[in-house]
């Protein structure tokens, strides 16, 4: 037995987020479009924000890719197929006509949208939240991804990140979560399924 140390990495979370960059940004130099959108579906706590960021960072171009989370979307914890829609409608659209998307941040606090935000459709464009993965977004995007999880995992992520103030929550948005899967099977929809521990 050998006393030399390991040279795997000791996080398998970081190992399955790096595979699953590695395949997205395959996936994104198939495509060879110069502006593809990317959408990145799963629950809550899957790994969505966090494949997100490393797929924007590692970005297999030059320039600037825009990245817009649907956490800054939803309107409130009833508001993950209104969010998905107005998406669609302001951003994802838009940048698929070639046109400027403008689409407005929901304050959690106010319970109103808030600040504008315009998307270039010149550029890259990744969004990322559930539900995210529907028909008619499908249609929109160059490449897709469906994120999954366990639930503990999914369960711990989530609360650890957002803590007591999504906790009372986790019940109501997994409910959403369930009505979307059974709706409109993202997970057979996504060119790519991608799973984090």
């Amino acid at each position: 037995m050998s006393s030399a140390p390991s040279r795997s990495n000791p996080d398998p979370i970081d190992d399955a987020l790096t595979a699953a960059v590695a395949a997205v940004t395959a996936r994104i130099v198939a495509v060879g479009a110069a502006n593809p959108a990317v959408v990145v579906d799963g629950r809550s706590g899957a790994g969505k924000s966090s494949l997100a960021r490393r797929l924007v960072s590692a970005w297999p171009g030059r320039g600037r890719v825009q990245l817009v989370a649907l956490d800054d979307v939803y309107p409130g914890w009833d508001g993950l197929a209104a969010g998905v829609e107005y998406a669609r409608e302001t951003i994802l659209l838009p940048h698929a006509r070639g046109l400027l998307g403008v689409w407005e941040r929901w304050d959690w606090d106010a319970g109103a949208r808030a600040e504008a935000y315009a998307v270039d459709p010149s550029l890259p464009l990744v969004v990322e939240g559930a539900g995210i993965l529907t028909p008619d977004v499908a249609r929109l995007a160059d490449v897709s991804v469906w994120v999954e999880s366990p639930s503990a995992s999914r369960r711990d992520r989530a609360l650890a990140r957002d803590g007591d103030t999504y906790r009372p929550h986790w019940q109501r948005w997994a409910r959403q979560e369930d009505v979307h899967i059974d709706r409109h099977s993202p997970a057979e929809r996504a060119d790519l399924r991608v799973r984090v521990p």
